[in-house]
């Protein structure tokens, strides 16, 4: 194999494996920019991966190559109402953050499960039809060398998940929404001081990382499980949490953590064609990226330091 096919194959399974990773960590980086640590953004991948590959299994014939694109949207309606209960029990109910997102966590699995049995009769689910499979940009994959490793053979879901959290930067750095919702998360009793209404922005905090974290389930299963089944995610979401730390609650810095989560991942996929790689037991790889959640959490969340109201309960005062 070529150097640039090398190249090209990093690439394309690195973009593969890191999109549902980028769809969470973004809604972690909204939940948290809030105040409301959401701890169930694996329960939420869950409910979004169960949720699209049902759909795409039921209309992947009336709408051909466009399933897995609505099936996505499908994923992140069901993520928003799942992430509705997280909301209700943290804000309102003022329950504790971290419990609450446990009890998301466990619930999903199983009644997922319970639903697919009940539909299906069995405990998972066929492969789907609609995937979303390899892309070629036109003209941009005739560019020489840059083609063929960025362009070629690619997955063009992960170019939307990185104008995703260009725009999601944007919108937390630049427009006035994401002043208040910072503001929310930093000093809540100030926020509210100003005007600003707080339990709305810490609601809609929480209701953007569920669509969001659905729309990574949904990714996972419709372009690298293609089906559904109780360990279809399999800790995507904790590794997700620990991209939106390493990254520092910042929308591009958790893009560029869940790029090297999604690099760590895909070794043990396609280890047997690189060099020196190939040589390591893939027992080792396959454990990697769980190893290296572990020691980005033990190295850099003691120093992290996220908004100084995360997971705080909030009493407005009269």
């Amino acid at each position: 194999m070529s150097i640039v096919a090398t190249i090209a194959l990093v690439v394309s399974s690195t973009l593969i494996y890191s999109t549902p990773l980028i769809f969470t960590a973004l809604g972690g980086t909204f939940s948290e920019r809030g105040g409301v640590v959401n701890v169930g953004l694996e329960g939420i991948m869950v409910m979004g991966a169960f949720s699209s590959v049902v759909f795409n299994l039921s209309f992947s014939q009336q709408l051909g190559v466009w399933t897995p694109w609505i099936g996505c949207f499908v994923g992140g309606m069901i993520g928003l109402i799942f992430s509705l209960l997280h909301a209700v029990a943290t804000i309102h109910l003022r329950a504790d953050h971290i419990i609450s997102g446990t009890v998301i966590n466990l619930m999903a699995p199983a009644l997922s499960v319970f639903l697919i049995k009940v539909l299906y009769g069995k405990g998972q689910t066929d492969n789907i039809s609609e995937s979303f499979g390899y892309f070629n940009f036109p003209i941009l994959a005739r560019i020489p060398v840059l083609g063929p490793i960025f362009f070629k053979n690619t997955s063009s879901v992960a170019y939307v998940a990185i104008v995703i959290a260009i725009l999601s930067w944007c919108v937390l750095y630049k427009t006035k929404f994401g002043l208040r919702l910072r503001s929310v998360g930093e000093n809540p009793q100030a926020a509210d001081t100003l005007g600003i209404n707080v339990l709305g922005m810490k609601y809609a905090g929480v209701l953007i990382s569920g669509f969001l974290g659905g729309v990574g389930g949904a990714v996972f299963a419709q372009s690298i499980s293609v089906n559904f089944s109780a360990s279809t995610i399999a800790g995507q979401g904790f590794i997700a949490m620990a991209a939106m730390i390493f990254g520092k609650w910042n929308p591009l810095g958790a893009m560029g953590a869940a790029l090297f989560f999604g690099f760590a991942q895909c070794l043990s996929i396609i280890s047997a064609q690189l060099p020196l790689i190939n040589r390591i037991p893939n027992e080792l790889l396959q454990s990697a990226p769980y190893l290296l959640t572990i020691l980005v959490l033990v190295v850099f969340f003691s120093k992290a330091r996220g908004p100084k109201a995360n997971g705080q309960v909030y009493v407005k005062s009269k």
